[in-house]
């Protein structure tokens, strides 16, 4: 028997079969169970997707001084996650101890855009006067 033989029998196939098998299945596994902010490192927090390095940068500085408490403490110690990026990172499998994202009547309330009024300070283009210079192809040298 040929070495390549023996390592093609049909129960060596399908025990490597299995492990490809136990493999997917442990990383589908970890990619659902999401990233707890208070205990990820630096790398494990970059892998949630909308978190780079700058924004896991400031979340591992905030926590530093202490641990997040909830959904709402840590939208106010780090800059750049209010209710729409906290709701998002959520979505992708972060939690704060534990918990998804829920936002609140009032979270939902002040995300919402606010109503741009018309300006009367507008200025009208067409209207906008006009200023045509004498000396667009340069000064006259009476040639």
């Amino acid at each position: 028997m040929s070495i390549r033989h023996a390592f093609t029998t049909p129960a060596t196939t399908a025990i490597a079969r299995l492990l490809v098998s136990a493999g997917i299945a442990l990383t589908t596994l970890t990619a659902q169970a999401g990233v707890e902010i208070n205990r990820a490192s630096l790398a494990e927090l970059e892998t949630v997707k909308g978190i780079g390095p700058s924004l896991s940068t400031r979340i591992l500085q905030a926590r530093d001084h202490a641990v997040f408490a909830n959904w709402d403490d840590l939208r106010q110690r780090v800059r750049g996650i209010g209710t729409a990026k906290a709701a998002r990172l959520s979505s992708e499998g972060l939690t704060v101890g534990g918990a998804a994202y829920a936002a609140t009547d009032s979270d939902l309330a002040s995300a919402q855009p606010k109503k741009r009024e018309a300006s009367s300070a507008r200025t009208n283009v067409s209207s906008a006067p006009r200023s045509i210079s004498s000396s667009v192809n340069g000064p006259s040298n009476g040639r």
